[in-house]
């Protein structure tokens, strides 16, 4: 995957990016592979149209990475586009149809002001409700925490456990966009008004830290990023030409929710995200309490406090005060985005899913440096597109 970030690539449109990822991942095949091995690509992309003003994204990204003329697909589910994506790609390795795929994801989000960008990332919910109504998303994940606050008493300070956790993380991770410690991140910004932090709740809490719809404030929130990721996926009995390490996809889930918040019975859970989890579990033969580690779409902080519980790591109201405790952190009982996650990572929508994969593959083998975790033989990702209208959750061993 390329570094995600929010003005390092500005000189660059989508189809560099991309790239540079799929270069990546073609270079550090452990017996090596060429262009010549790949059967089809299937990329996830969110939103060209609006950020490049381009369509017909597929052809487009095989010809800038040499993969000319295999079949190409763009695949599209808002967040969760690239995630969707690998699911396609396994799809048609399982069927026979190919034998090896490139898959990929990529988003230049950097190219259109922060107000605009966001009117683009409400095409992602329901276009003759919601948007008419004058929400955004932030409000919409605002809604889900109020409601989770109002229903199990979980409170903002939980929220901020999670936001201090995957900056900690991310200092870790060279390829995301943040790469300090909350509080360093609060007196670089407060510096500018003659203002300094102790610790990070005193930043997280200060008017440094704005409100942006109650109660996120804009460190619960994940960053505007451009970037790009790129992973192979082979049929099991043909990853010996390639690799003695393999990690094999073992587990898919795929659920559809409503569009709009209004059409659920309870806002304190992502009903598609059980749903999906369900189908993998079953899949791969496990439950919730084998998973080693996972990363979960943390757009918002409420995001990954529901993900935790809707995944069935925590009892229903304990994602917050689990997170507090450090239940979720690199040593703790299950660790939960030891890449930064979307919050400080960054969050190029279409590349974010197999970003998330890039993360467990390394995990997985024991290449994730001063953030691995002891002994992972299992990881799961998990991605939701918009507010739970697609979710996808995909399990990971050794």
């Amino acid at each position: 995957m390329t570094r995600f970030h929010h003005s390092l690539h500005q000189d660059k449109n989508s189809r560099e990016i991309f790239a540079e990822a799929v270069n990546e991942s073609l270079s550090s095949v452990d017996k090596g592979i060429s262009t010549k091995d790949i059967d089809a690509l299937v990329v996830g992309n969110t939103v060209a149209e609006f950020f490049e003003h381009q369509s017909h994204y597929a052809s487009l990204m095989a010809d800038w990475t040499g993969l000319l003329p295999v079949p190409s697909y763009r695949i599209e589910t808002a967040c969760a586009s690239s995630s969707t994506a690998v699911e396609v790609a396994a799809l048609g390795v399982a069927s026979g149809l190919y034998d090896t795929v490139l898959v990929g994801g990529v988003e230049k989000m950097s190219t259109l002001k922060t107000e605009t960008m966001t009117e683009a990332l409400m095409s992602g919910v329901d276009i003759a409700y919601d948007y008419p109504a004058g929400v955004t998303n932030p409000a919409l994940y605002a809604m889900m925490a109020n409601a989770h606050f109002r229903k199990y008493g979980s409170k903002w300070e939980q929220l901020a456990a999670i936001a201090v956790k995957n900056h900690h993380n991310a200092t870790m991770n060279p390829k995301a966009q943040y790469q300090s410690e909350v509080v360093e991140l609060g007196n670089r910004i407060g510096s500018r008004q003659g203002l300094s932090f102790k610790d990070p709740l005193e930043f997280l809490r200060s008017p440094v830290n704005p409100m942006v719809a109650f109660p996120l404030r804009l460190f619960d929130c994940s960053p505007i990023s451009d970037g790009g990721a790129a992973i192979i996926i082979t049929a099991s009995e043909d990853t010996k030409r390639y690799t003695d390490a393999p990690v094999y996809l073992s587990g898919l889930g795929h659920a559809s929710g409503t569009m709009s918040l209004h059409d659920r019975s309870d806002l304190t859970s992502v009903p598609a995200s059980a749903e999906a989890s369900r189908m993998a579990y079953q899949m791969a033969g496990i439950e919730a309490k084998d998973v080693d580690l996972a990363m979960v779409h943390d757009c918002f902080t409420v995001a990954e406090m529901l993900a935790t519980e809707d995944l069935g790591f925590f009892k229903r109201g304990e994602g917050g005060k689990a997170a507090e405790e450090g239940r979720t952190s690199l040593d703790g009982e299950i660790p939960i985005n030891t890449d930064g996650g979307l919050k400080a990572k960054g969050h190029p929508i279409g590349a974010t899913g197999v970003a998330m994969i890039n993360e467990v593959y390394k995990q997985l083998r024991g290449e994730a440096g001063k953030r691995q975790v002891e002994n992972a033989e299992t990881g799961l990702i998990h991605n939701v597109g918009a507010t739970g209208g697609t979710v996808t959750v995909q399990v990971f061993r050794t």
